[in-house]
């Protein structure tokens, strides 16, 4: 479900943004550790939220809606 794909890559962009901030937060009081940690995990977000968002589009493409094709 082209549907599914989409909400997931959502919810990874959702927790990058999420991440970031948080490291964003820890660097600037200091904590490049904290910071490093969450600076790596809005990185894997990020990842898997461009795979999910790849798989989403092209199953999107072969999925028509409304009787209309997409290309």
């Amino acid at each position: 479900m082209p549907t599914d794909l989409h909400h997931k890559a959502a919810e990874h962009h959702d927790n990058a943004a999420k991440a970031h901030r948080a490291a964003a937060e820890h660097h600037a009081k200091g904590d490049h550790e904290m910071g490093l940690s969450h600076s790596e995990k809005a990185h894997e977000h990020s990842t898997k939220a461009h795979d999910q968002s790849s798989r989403a589009h092209d199953a999107s493409k072969k999925s028509p809606i409304s009787g209309k094709t997409h290309k």
